[in-house]
């Protein structure tokens, strides 16, 4: 990634910066932050289109979560998985993958989902937003991971 020289100068991992970029475009995401250790790296882009309205969902039982720190392996393999079946945000928000921090994620990747399940939960202006799958079938990937920020139609999860 980016490491110090003798004269603590820094070094960075171009190779990694243009793959975090890619992760960036294959996503729609606006930014990624990669730590290991001290080091961290973090890629951003300006956003300039405002995300249409769109309507509420009924509110869910509020939490407080803080959010996770990003993984990168996880954001690259999400980065490379098919979207045509991906349930989209309906909002700007932060997508939680839990009902609170201490509790097992809604859906896990190869798990069976029911039409109507819960997938994840978007909170937008101090309010819960459940996402439901929209049909029965299996979750291919999560395309998000807890605590982190999506875009009005990004997708977030893929259900087969």
């Amino acid at each position: 990634m980016a490491e110090e020289t003798k004269t603590g100068a820094m070094m960075v991992d171009i190779e990694l910066v243009r793959q975090l970029a890619a992760v960036l475009d294959d996503t729609q995401l606006t930014e990624i932050e990669v730590e290991d250790g001290e080091r961290r790296v973090r890629v951003a882009r300006k956003v300039t289109a405002a995300p249409a309205p769109v309507q509420y969902a009924a509110p869910a039982a509020p939490m407080l979560a803080a959010p996770a720190a990003a993984a990168a392996p996880a954001e690259i393999v999400a980065a490379h998985q098919p979207t045509a079946n991906a349930v989209k945000s309906p909002m700007v928000g932060t997508a939680y993958l839990k009902p609170n921090p201490e509790a097992k994620t809604f859906v896990t990747v190869g798990q069976q989902v029911a039409a109507g399940d819960t997938l994840l939960i978007i909170e937008a202006m101090k309010v819960m937003n459940p996402i439901h799958a929209p049909t029965a079938g299996t979750v291919k990937a999560i395309l998000v991971e807890n605590g982190q920020p999506v875009e009005f139609d990004q997708p977030l999860v893929v259900v087969e």
